[in-house]
C-alpha cells in the first residue's frame, strides 16, 4: 500500500531519492521501478532494513526495478547525509514516531536540494485521536505514536524551513476503519474475527484494485482519512 502519489512527487531519471523510515521498502521499490534514480532506503531498525533488502532484492531478480538502491541505519533527527544531497524526499508515516519532530524537518530541509521535492505523511487527526481514546496500547508502547497532528499543524514548521506546501491528499480511509476494530477488539490481537475479516478484505482490495471500492474510498477520504500527506518544495511559493 502507498501513501506517497508519485505523479505529484515527480521522480526522473538520474535524481537522488531519500526514503525516510523505509520499513519493508515499499516506497523504495516504487521509486525504484518509476525512474532510473539511486534511492538511499534509511530506517533506524535493521530489522526493517533487512525486510526492505529482501523486497527490493526480489525486484531486482524479477527485472522490475530501473533505479539503483541503497539501505543505510540511521535515524531522521541527524540524517548521516552532506547538505542538499537530494531531489527528493519521502517520509512517511514518521513523524509521529520522532522523540524531536521539529528537529527531524529541519534535518530533512539541510539534505533537500534547493530545487528538491518532499512528500511527507502523518496520520490524520480524527481517527488517530479515536485510536488513543480507546486503547492505550495503540500508542503507549515501543517505537508507538508520541503525538498525534492536528490539521494544519504541520504548516508552520515547514515554513520555517523554506518547505512551501503545493499539494494535500487524503488517504486510505478504509484503513482507519480497520484501526478503530483493532483497538475495540485488541490491539495485538490480530487474530480477533472482525478486524481478521476486515484485513481480509483490505488485502484483497489491495491485489485487485477494485474500482468500486476506490470510489468508496475516495468519498470517505473526504471525511476519514487515515492519512494526510503533504507535498513541499524549496523553489514553491
Amino acid at each position: 500500500m502507498l501513501t506517497i502519489d508519485y505523479s505529484l512527487l515527480g521522480i526522473k531519471d538520474g535524481e537522488r531519492v531519500l526514503d525516510i523510515g523505509c520499513g519493508p521498502g515499499r516506497h523504495s521499490w516504487e521509486a525504484c521501478r518509476q525512474a532510473c534514480c539511486l534511492v538511499y532506503a534509511l530506517d533506524i531498525e535493521g530489522g526493517e532494513l533487512a525486510r526492505a533488502k529482501g523486497m527490493l532484492q526480489e525486484m531486482d531478480n524479477q527485472g522490475e526495478s530501473r533505479g539503483q538502491w541503497i539501505l543505510v541505519q540511521g535515524s531522521t533527527m541527524n540524517l548521516p547525509f552532506k547538505e542538499a544531497s537530494f531531489d527528493k524526499i519521502i517520509c512517511s508515516e514518521v513523524l509521529e514516531h520522532v522523540p524531536d519532530d521539529q528537529q527531524s524537518i529541519r534535518e530533512m530541509a539541510r539534505v533537500l536540494k534547493d530545487d528538491g521535492v518532499i512528500a511527507i505523511s502523518v496520520p490524520n487527526y480524527l481517527p488517530e485521536a479515536i485510536c488513543w481514546k480507546i486503547s492505550r496500547e495503540y500508542h503507549d508502547c515501543p517505537g508507538g505514536h508520541v503525538r498525534i497532528y492536528k490539521t494544519g499543524e504541520l504548516l508552520a514548521p515547514l515554513r520555517q524551513n523554506s518547505l512551501h506546501v503545493y499539494a494535500t491528499r487524503r488517504k486510505h480511509a478504509l484503513h482507519s476503519i480497520y484501526w478503530i476494530c483493532r483497538c475495540l477488539f485488541g490491539v495485538n490481537n490480530e487474530k480477533a474475527l472482525i478486524p481478521s475479516l476486515y484485513h481480509k478484505f483490505l488485502v484483497w482490495d489491495i491485489k485487485t484494485k477494485s474500482q468500486p471500492v476506490r470510489w468508496l474510498e475516495n468519498f470517505l477520504n473526504n471525511f476519514f482519512p487515515k492519512s494526510m500527506v503533504f507535498y513541499a518544495g524549496k523553489n514553491q511559493k
